[in-house]
């Protein structure tokens, strides 16, 4: 603390205030790298983000203003009617927003902070605080600024992953409110943009129904019983974000022939997974890495992230030889016999994934194939079209949802030639 008391605190306005490499400079010159390293650095010292964050609100209102400004006056030297005027400088502002609105913030995207946004807003204790016509509100102004936003898939993508997370963990505050900003979305963007998370949103209702009909169909039939509380929740292919599927053994607590099976499928998440390392200590006190491994079926890695989870983490439900906060092949575990919780369910947390990493590259993904497609239906119109002309359609058919690359459109028509698509 000392140290970064003199070496951070005290030094703290000089070296924000340098010219050449200050926090100014590195907003002005897009220094994403630069200001991430400065970001973590401060961060460790108290309210040491709070003068970064002013100078981040001075750039972008300084940098907004004079985009305006700049328009505005080039409007009021060319010599046209008022009409003329007033078109000018309202498309001079939705450009001067389209800047600022799309500059990142120390190395997150304005589509993943605004997707953030939307789910700190609706998700559980979000937004105990504002009334539904202040969230309504809120929504409103949310889908408002994404006109503004250029990678409309990248937000799309990174609201998707979080929709996914509220409503299968039950994390989300009030499902007309998922329902109505989707059918916001959908009167701005198109029924295309929100079809997926539609189905998610609908796939949960019936999910709830079917439990009903579930519970319904135990209590009329006492000779069945599966010996565990089982939730089921059936997910059509294709709405939801690809989840890593696991060939897991299910024990004989999970795996009972009383007919439960046979009328209903369970499909295991990583809940399923800590429940299934749990129950093989009601016959065994102690489980080396390499057995735990061999009795669930899973991978190295699988095995790595649910012992960390039940060893490692805040629960030590599991005890660990040796007591290290990693997780190795040689190690052996034994139920934590002295473990106690005061409520009656307990969140083990999940182990952290890259889920910005797996956004961005689905996203990649997608943009391959909408580039692909949108060059053969504009050949397919066209027939034959200049280089130029077809790199210029391209990215005005896709502007919609996100701003093409030319080196990414000019790579998909070499690849499309390659494959005999074009020639």
């Amino acid at each position: 603390m000392k140290v970064q008391h003199e070496l951070l605190s005290v030094w703290e306005n000089r070296l924000l205030d340098k010219g050449h490499s200050g926090c100014h400079a590195l907003l002005r010159d897009d220094k994403v790298d630069d200001l991430s390293r400065m970001f973590r650095l401060f961060s460790k010292v108290p309210r040491g983000l709070d003068p970064i964050s002013s100078i981040f609100k001075q750039h972008v209102t300084a940098e907004g203003t004079a985009l305006v400004k700049q328009a505005e006056d080039a409007a009021s030297m060319k010599k046209a009617d008022k009409k003329d005027v007033v078109g000018m400088q309202e498309q001079a502002l939705k450009e001067a927003f389209e800047v600022f609105c799309n500059k990142g913030v120390v190395g997150s995207s304005s589509a993943e902070l605004l997707a953030t946004f939307c789910d700190n807003i609706l998700k559980k204790g979000g937004s105990e605080k504002l009334s539904d016509e202040a969230i309504e509100e809120t929504l409103e102004k949310v889908v408002k600024l994404l006109v503004y936003i250029s990678d409309k898939d990248l937000f799309a993508e990174f609201y998707r992953k979080k929709l996914a997370r509220r409503l299968l963990f039950d994390k989300s505050a009030n499902d007309d409110h998922e329902r109505s900003i989707l059918t916001k979305l959908k009167q701005q963007c198109g029924g295309q943009f929100t079809s997926k998370m539609e189905g998610m949103v609908t796939d949960l209702t019936l999910a709830r129904e079917n439990q009903t009909s579930f519970e319904e169909y135990l209590s009329n039939n006492v000779n069945v019983n599966p010996g565990i509380d089982l939730t089921v929740t059936v997910l059509t292919t294709g709405f939801w974000p690809s989840y890593k599927s696991f060939d897991l053994n299910l024990l004989a607590e999970m795996n009972s022939q009383n007919g439960v099976k046979e009328s209903f499928i369970l499909t295991a998440s990583f809940h399923g997974l800590l429940a299934s390392a749990l129950l093989l200590f009601n016959s065994s006190d102690r489980l080396s890495y390499s057995e735990i491994m061999t009795q669930l079926n899973l991978t190295d890695d699988d095995v790595i992230r649910l012992l960390h989870s039940l060893s490692c983490a805040k629960y030590k439900i599991l005890n660990k030889e040796p007591s290290t906060k990693t997780i190795s092949p040689t190690d052996h575990f034994e139920f934590n016999s002295k473990f106690t919780y005061k409520m009656r369910r307990i969140k083990i947390p999940l182990p952290p994934v890259d889920e910005k990493k797996k956004v961005i590259e689905d996203v990649d993904k997608d943009r391959r194939y909408a580039i692909d497609a949108s060059i053969v239906r504009i050949m397919k119109s066209r027939k034959v079209l200049g280089h130029q002309q077809l790199v210029m359609e391209c990215d005005e058919q896709l502007g919609r949802m996100f701003k093409p690359d030319f080196k990414a459109i000019k790579k998909r028509i070499e690849d499309l030639i390659t494959r005999d698509y074009l020639r």
